[in-house]
């Protein structure tokens, strides 16, 4: 019997190629639902392949044209259509992909469905870890880890015990080896160009910070409920020892593969079972040579001890860390600020905010609207100094 899958973000990176990884075992999956935001013309040819019985878009307006071409398809749109995309009746389980706070409340009412999560939305953990964990261990819901690094450190525990440390590798970014004067002058092409990895735009340049390495160790903390003081931050340039495990007694299991997305997204889809998928490369002992590893740069990547602090402190520290950071981000890309501007308004944001401990869903939501609009305003205070 196939596995039935709903994937919230089909045209973006992730999405994608879970429909490559699906397509390759569609003995094993059957795609009910996609979901899309503004890239239409490819969600028409993912529903062409695929024929989803639901389909999720951003605008009503794209509805009408979908319905045109797609009369038997249900259409349904905007944040209501993601949460009736989640929780439909028909699915197994729900591959979040898109970014964003968007990814929050459709994983929360699947959970409450008790459908299994496949995650690879970065706030759902960061802004609501403790909510979302504590329901899945409620509703007996599995959290599958579709990030590399936390899957890495998934399969390395594989129900163990005695674990000591989390270790998270990090390849360092397109600025690992930049000095103080090159950070100044860096500018977005040079961001987003990742040495490694081929991924969304705001993604990359949160690789560059090293902000989505300390995005990463808060939602390590909560998929393993690991103390900050156990996960550590190891920079690894080539990109093949995707996360370990350091156990009491001293021994370290690493996993380790080529830097590739899909084979992440498959184990999610397929666990606990293993299976052959779409890639073939094997990883070469021989061919990679050497793997260095080197401790990160605190004062050259600053938001990665910012993430840090933000995950220790906890209550909405988070959601203000996540939000400002994510605002400023969005800022750079459209040329409004530098580069070191990221981190600049990150920190004076979340220097003074004051944080709700224990906070609701509504909370959560309601700070991270205020601190956008917070830093807005202070975006626009740079681009008029500029």
């Amino acid at each position: 019997m196939r596995k039935k899958i709903a994937i919230l973000g089909s045209t973006g990176s992730i999405g994608t190629q879970a429909l490559e990884v699906t397509e390759k075992l569609s003995e094993k999956f059957e795609i009910i639902a996609l979901s899309a935001g503004n890239n239409i013309h490819l969600l028409k040819e993912q529903i062409r392949k695929f024929s989803p019985k639901y389909v999720s878009v951003k605008n009503e307006t794209d509805t009408i044209e979908l319905k045109k071409e797609f009369p038997n398809i249900n259409i349904l749109y905007g944040n209501e259509g993601l949460i009736e995309l989640a929780t439909l009746n028909e699915i197994d389980t729900l591959l979040v992909a898109v970014s964003g706070k968007i990814g929050l409340k459709p994983t929360i009412e699947a959970i409450k469905k008790k459908k299994n999560i496949a995650l690879a939305n970065k706030e759902t953990l960061v802004m609501a870890g403790d909510i979302v964990m504590k329901l899945a261990r409620e509703n007996n819901v599995q959290i599958l880890p579709v990030d590399s690094e936390h899957s890495a450190i998934f399969q390395c525990i594989n129900g163990g015990k005695n674990v000591k440390k989390l270790i998270i590798t990090a390849s360092g970014g397109p600025f690992r080896t930049s000095n103080k004067e090159e950070l100044q002058n860096a500018n977005l092409d040079k961001a987003l160009a990742h040495p490694r990895w081929n991924m969304g735009k705001k993604i990359t340049v949160d690789s560059a910070t090293l902000m989505n390495k300390g995005l990463e160790v808060i939602e390590a903390h909560h998929l393993f409920n690991f103390d900050y003081e156990d996960i550590k931050v190891v920079i690894h340039p080539q990109s093949y020892v995707h996360s370990a495990v350091e156990f009491v007694d001293g021994s370290i299991i690493a996993q380790i593969g080529i830097p590739s997305m899909h084979i992440p997204i498959q184990y999610a889809l397929t666990y606990p079972d293993r299976v052959e998928g779409i890639e073939t490369e094997s990883f070469d002992f021989i061919k990679a040579a050497k793997l260095e590893f080197y401790e990160p740069d605190y004062e050259k990547f600053p938001s990665l001890s910012l993430a840090f602090k933000a995950g220790k402190l906890g209550g909405t520290y988070p959601v203000c860390m996540n939000a400002a950071n994510e605002e400023a981000v969005f800022a750079f890309l459209d040329k409004k600020i530098k580069y070191l501007d990221i981190y600049k308004i990150t920190k004076s944001i979340f220097d003074d905010y004051k944080s709700i401990d224990n906070p609701t869903l509504d909370q959560i939501l309601e700070e991270d609207e205020k601190v956008r609009e917070l830093t807005k305003k202070i975006i626009k205070k740079y681009e008029e100094n500029q």
